[in-house]
């Protein structure tokens, strides 16, 4: 199949196969993806949330899950209803720049709350996570403008990125998460290319830049 854009001649795969690579870009599509990696950092070290009360952890996903989740995609759906987007898909780079531009703002916000706490400590590695996620849509959004960056491959780099500051950061044995990590990042590229959403480099790119901000981020804060 030769797509109209770009001219490159694409293979056809079976109908599962491409309902499959569906799934799992939906499932692991980046809007959701700050909300996963805070959660897997508690599942994977809860030492770092020791002393926090349970009502201020969900305190915390409140507002990451309002700020990263709800708020993007309520300013999308407006959006694509006021007609700067065709598609909640935005297939096009030229689709991606305004819903980037707008999530930018969000990131920035839900950083800048958790960095700045003076009442509570926040954990070290949700402060590198969050602004890791905030300087990587800055890049993804520069980027974009030449090429079309696969995002949820740059959010599996970012869970890959992550999982290496907490090994850097303490004594914590992510062997298991870090394979399981892996595993994930490769299902979810595999993905894109299977549904033909991007080019192999910039599938390869999002990994390199997802990985790069987390540890840029912590080097920055530690």
């Amino acid at each position: 199949m030769t797509t109209p854009d770009s001219g490159t001649q694409h293979t056809e795969h079976p109908r599962l196969m491409v309902i499959g690579a569906k799934v799992i870009s939906y499932l692991f599509h980046p809007v959701f993806m700050p909300l996963v990696m805070a959660g897997v950092l508690y599942l994977v070290s809860p030492n770092s949330f020791t002393g926090t009360p349970d009502r201020e952890l969900l305190t915390w996903a409140g507002i990451i899950f309002y700020n990263t989740i709800f708020i993007p995609l309520v300013a999308i759906l407006l959006m694509k209803a006021l007609g700067f987007v065709k598609s909640l898909k935005m297939e096009t780079a030229k689709e991606r720049i305004i819903p980037l531009m707008a999530t930018m703002i969000f990131y920035f916000w839900v950083s800048q709350v958790f960095d700045r706490r003076s009442d509570v400590v926040v954990p070290l590695v949700l402060k590198v996570l969050l602004l890791g996620n905030l300087w990587g849509i800055i890049i993804l959004f520069l980027i974009n403008i030449f090429t079309k960056i696969s995002m949820h491959t740059a959010a599996a780099g970012g869970m890959i990125g992550i999982l290496i500051i907490l090994y850097i950061t303490g004594h914590v044995n992510i062997a298991i998460p870090f394979f399981i990590a892996l595993l994930l990042a490769g299902l979810i590229g595999s993905a894109r290319m299977i549904l033909h959403a991007h080019e192999r480099g910039d599938v390869w790119l999002g990994y390199i830049i997802g990985i790069l901000v987390q540890v840029g981020a912590y080097l920055y804060l530690k």
